[in-house]
């Protein structure tokens, strides 16, 4: 959902899944297949190390990045894909569910 300087391969990767999703679901909607991409933001896994580089000056840097104050939760994302296989879910299709705390927000 956002470029970042050095990360060329990254995000084309990322923004590829996007496209995929846009077209699968078009593929698919008819026959009541519903195809939706979650895109979390940093979230407390062993991922965050890396973006950190472990320290917790890393991590302080990082999280000062956030909108949010704080870092995401896998149990967030986890709900974020729950609903979207919840009835209530039902006419979302083709979208990419960003879950970032306000990261990719203009």
């Amino acid at each position: 959902m956002k470029g970042f300087a050095g990360q060329a391969a990254y995000c084309a990767a990322k923004f590829g899944i996007v496209g995929l999703t846009k077209a699968a679901a078009l593929d698919h909607a008819a026959s009541d297949i519903r195809i939706n991409a979650v895109c979390p933001g940093i979230i407390e896994t062993p991922m965050m190390d890396r973006f950190s580089g472990g320290t917790p000056e890393g991590r302080a840097h990082v999280i000062a990045q956030e909108p949010v104050g704080r870092i995401g939760k896998p149990e967030e994302i986890a709900a974020a894909a729950l609903w979207l296989c919840s009835p209530g879910a039902s006419y979302v299709v083709g979208q990419a569910f960003t879950v970032d705390g306000g990261m990719t927000v203009p």
